[in-house]
């Protein structure tokens, strides 16, 4: 059973922690662009670990749950980006946001499924 209220909080943290890390990051993006990608995909992936452990806090690790909480994280946070992405300060085309960005959030969900069979051994 998907406990709704925990995954949605813990849903904005994961897309609050990235984004307010690339920020403070964004002068590497400009002097190295792959550097900063891979640093922020770490910063995806440890958010992960932190609020799935979180989410499933004394009680007991579902695959299926944690699947379907990592997917509703990744929709999460593309509709968080979608407003400043699309229209906002960092403006870009869909092409380049989901190249860049979006797919990023994938992680999310494949991170979570990992972890959640790795527990059940």
């Amino acid at each position: 059973m998907i406990l709704w209220k925990r995954a949605a909080q813990l849903g904005f943290l994961s897309w609050l922690i990235p984004f307010v890390v690339s920020f403070l990051m964004f002068p590497v993006k400009q002097r190295n662009a792959p550097l900063f990608g891979n640093l922020i995909g770490l910063v995806v992936i440890l958010t992960a670990a932190v609020l799935l452990h979180r989410y499933f806090q004394n009680r007991p690790v579902s695959v299926k749950e944690a699947v379907l909480v990592g997917a509703a994280w990744f929709a999460m946070n593309l509709m968080f980006d979608y407003p400043m992405f699309a229209y906002g300060p960092m403006k870009m085309t869909a092409w380049s946001y989901y190249s860049e960005i979006g797919l990023g959030y994938l992680a999310l969900p494949a991170f979570a499924f990992g972890a959640a069979r790795l527990a059940r051994l």
